[in-house]
């Protein structure tokens, strides 16, 4: 009984260091995404926009932890950048790129919580990514039909050499009406899905999987999302580097 005792408390003994060992490394990947985006220095209209843009739930999706690089591409004024800085903490990277420089972006990074972001602005074509396979995540948010497909396919190019193997570059897109290509992309704002896995898969990636958190059946797909903001279907994809 006594050999049986001692076996018994030796494991229990290394179980207990073992969930100790465990624990910091779990706090390091948990993210507070409520602290995070009620943090106050947020600005309002950015935190206006979470009901419609569901970051939270868009970034667990895509798996972005601490520690992490990644790369939010035609950043706008920041939304994702911000937010991303706070996520992967002050171990990771956060390379905001932007078609042509914002001079109140420059001044919004120069904050020590922003410390981690890296601004990379020109051609998205030529995106200023590192080309050495480094990163974990990429993600493009309403933007992907803004370019010309040409410079899309550049693009996309550019991010698969920039992340590491089994990386991950989340497309977000406002959805235009199944068959119509790249139709939409000037007049309604919106791109075809179908085309969107076509141009990023033959750029060397693979579909990994689909998000419906963004999806709204009911929109008719056949408005201008300025005009009528915030109801339109989303489809959120995320690609693999093999």
């Amino acid at each position: 009984m006594g050999a049986h005792f001692r076996k018994a408390a030796g494991w229990a003994v290394l179980l207990a260091v073992m969930v100790m060992m465990t624990a910091p490394a779990m706090a390091q990947t948990a993210q507070d995404f409520t602290a995070i985006l009620a943090d106050p220095d947020r600005p309002g209209e950015e935190r206006a926009l979470d009901a419609a843009r569901k970051p939270e739930e868009v970034l667990k999706f895509y798996g972005v932890k601490t520690g992490d690089k990644v790369a939010d591409i035609w950043a706008g004024r920041g939304y994702y950048s911000a937010i991303l800085a706070q996520v992967v903490g002050p171990k990771g990277v956060v390379y905001s790129a932007n078609p042509t420089a914002r001079p109140e972006l420059a001044e919004r990074w120069k904050k020590p919580a922003f410390a981690n972001i890296q601004a990379i602005d020109g051609p998205l074509d030529q995106v200023a990514l590192p080309q050495d396979g480094s990163l974990d995540f990429v993600i493009i948010h309403l933007n992907y039909h803004d370019l010309a497909p040409e410079a899309r396919i550049a693009m996309n190019k550019r991010i698969l050499a920039a992340l590491k193997r089994g990386g991950i570059y989340g497309v977000v897109d406002h959805s235009a009406k199944d068959g119509t290509g790249n139709e939409a992309a000037n007049t309604l704002h919106r791109i075809d899905k179908a085309l969107v896995i076509k141009e990023v898969t033959g750029s060397g990636f693979t579909l990994a999987k689909e998000g419906t958190m963004l999806r709204k059946p009911e929109d008719t797909r056949d408005f201008n999302i300025f005009k009528e903001r915030n109801k339109d279907d989303r489809f959120v994809l995320a690609f693999q580097k093999p």
